[in-house]
């Protein structure tokens, strides 16, 4: 039987070869790719979460098992289509207009990959009309990233934009970066704020649900 928890192991390592190996040697042994992603690939990237709220792993340390763990959903991604495992729901992220800082917002795509959403990366200085044109494309949370205080209000004009396309009671908005705080967040009407990226995982399940 595939040891998926040697593969939730390398993930954790951050080794990319080992995962994938691990991740084909499953595959061959006709393990679901939903097993594969749930006791393997997510199980790994929960405990580097938690690692990470706790201040035992470093950025560093979650950008190398994230690409562990890419290396393993390579392999099972053309697979999930064909067995019909839906992803725990979809979510669009990108840092706000004028805001160019991306290792924040990437961070927090991987660890939502990792906990088996679907991201729509919509990459940095987004403006609102694209975020608006993702909730019309099937988003279900927004993901708001700003590093700047100068770039905190794009945050605002982003909601206001849902408003007024008539979207904004179709998706949730949540927002994060370092300047950013609940009571920011509470007081332009977002649904929630995450301080790091193993929360933002936690809180977009809590949204969506």
């Amino acid at each position: 039987m595939a040891d998926l928890q040697a593969l939730a192991d390398a993930v954790i390592r951050g080794s990319r070869d080992d995962a994938a190996k691990l991740t084909q040697s499953a595959l061959d042994e006709g393990v679901g790719p939903g097993d594969i992603i749930n006791q393997g690939l997510i199980a790994g990237m929960a405990v580097v979460g938690e690692k990470f709220k706790a201040n035992e792993f470093y950025v560093p340390e979650v950008l190398i098992a994230a690409r562990a763990m890419h290396a393993g959903m390579d392999l099972v991604k053309p697979l999930l289509a064909a067995s019909g495992i839906q992803p725990r729901g979809v979510v669009a992220i990108g840092t706000v207009k004028g805001d160019l800082h991306d290792i924040g917002k990437n961070l927090v795509a991987m660890m939502l990959e990792g906990g088996g959403y679907e991201v729509m990366d919509l990459e940095v200085d987004v403006p609102a009309e694209k975020f608006v044109e993702a909730v019309n494309n099937g988003a279900q949370v927004i993901a708001l990233s700003a590093l700047l205080t100068t770039t905190m209000p794009s945050m605002k004009d982003t909601i206001d934009a849902l408003a007024e396309a008539g979207v904004r009671d179709k998706v949730k908005v949540m927002i994060g970066g370092a300047p950013v705080t609940q009571n920011y967040a509470d007081e332009i009407g977002a649904d929630g704020y995450a301080p790091d990226a193993a929360s933002a995982v936690d809180l977009a399940g809590s949204l969506i649900a």
